[in-house]
């Protein structure tokens, strides 16, 4: 049975980055969106964690091993800080984390020491495809051996830091299977767009689309391919647990809102609709957590159920994270719709979960 207890390690960790959340990240949260640029300072402060460097092993320049588990409760507690912040500080990871998991040993020695003992820097990766019917397992973006090689072609969205980026992971079908390609940086037939996605949320975050044809690329894991299971499972439980801190967020904007707010005579937490809707959000917080834990705690320990239980603390985080964003709104009433409230921005984070998966990984 796992642990509810962190170990040390643990506890420092999340204790870095909990300061890092509250001091760093939620005072930027509102001008970085309003902005629509994250200050790079910010990205370096939050790098110089070592969320990837105490989950790579020293022999490729880090000073860890990987851990599901530790990987899901730092995520959580910088998400609880602002979304777009923290999947900035991610991004690098998107694209070491896979070549950690399944890549080739020459893979893994080519790229992860510069990316690990480096200064952040724009590495990424493309798993969405803009379709109503994307499927992570079904990808329409396809990948076909040629001259030694592989070419892809296709077309990708929300892929963060792409104008930027060194070099990027992306996820193609190969003969019916999704497997992993690395595509360097200015290969011929990539071309990415010159306008920035407009989305609802997260729009500190930088992100694009990318069109490929006939883009020669590098197979993730040799000629062995990945495991592409482990990287989603892994792409899940990140999600869920980011899922989790805007949540959490939000419930702590409700409550501390709902113990202060007077109305006829009373504070409105102590009416039973807004005593109600406070228990409901963290009794559903509380739920996806256990389940996120579980997942990530059978991805550690190798359990033949461990894919299932991520897919179900994903789906489950997103339902939960788009209730517990809508009541924090509702709970603030009309002051919680004006574009200055926090739960405002929460809201319309909380909501892009269930079409932003790829975006973190542990």
């Amino acid at each position: 049975m796992y642990s509810f207890e962190p170990n040390e390690e643990q506890q420092m960790l999340m204790d870095a980055v909990g300061k890092y959340a509250a001091n760093d990240l939620r005072p930027a949260a509102h001008d970085a969106e309003e902005s629509r640029e994250m200050p790079q300072k910010l990205i370096n402060k939050g790098w110089e964690l070592g969320l990837l460097q105490a989950s790579t092993p020293e022999v490729y320049g880090g000073f860890g091993e990987r851990s599901a588990v530790t990987g899901v409760l730092a995520v959580e507690e910088m998400a609880f800080g602002d979304l777009a912040g923290a999947l900035a500080v991610m991004t690098p990871s998107l694209f070491a984390t896979p070549i950690l998991l399944c890549g080739s040993e020459e893979q893994k020695k080519e790229y992860l020491p510069k990316i690990v003992e480096g200064a952040w820097a724009p590495y990424t990766a493309a798993l969405i495809e803009y379709s109503f019917d994307f499927d992570p397992n079904a990808l329409k973006t396809a990948a076909k051996a040629e001259g030694g090689g592989y070419v892809l072609n296709g077309e990708k969205a929300f892929v963060p830091f792409a104008k930027d980026a060194e070099a990027l992971i992306v996820y193609a079908n190969l003969d019916g299977v999704t497997q992993g390609f690395i595509v360097r940086k200015e290969a011929a037939g990539l071309s990415i767009s010159d306008e920035r996605e407009k989305l609802m949320g997260l729009n500190a975050l930088p992100m694009y689309r990318i069109k490929l044809e006939n883009v020669p690329a590098e197979r993730l894991g040799g000629a062995s391919g990945c495991d592409f299971g482990l990287i989603l499972a892994s792409m899940r439980i990140a999600s869920a647990s980011a899922a989790l801190g805007v949540a959490k967020s939000s419930f702590e904007y409700a409550k501390n809102y709902a113990k202060e707010r007077d109305a006829f005579g009373v504070k409105i937490a102590q009416k039973q609709a807004v005593a109600f809707m406070l228990a409901e959000m963290i009794t559903e917080i509380e739920a996806i957590r256990l389940l996120t834990w579980e997942a990530a705690w059978k991805l550690d320990t190798n359990k033949e159920d461990a894919f299932t239980s991520a897919y179900l603390a994903f789906t489950g985080a997103c339902d939960m994270a788009m209730m517990v964003t809508d009541r924090g709104v509702q709970i603030y009433g009309g002051h919680g719709y004006i574009r200055e409230n926090p739960v405002e921005l929460l809201a319309r984070n909380g909501r892009g979960f269930p079409m932003l998966l790829g975006l973190a990984i542990v």
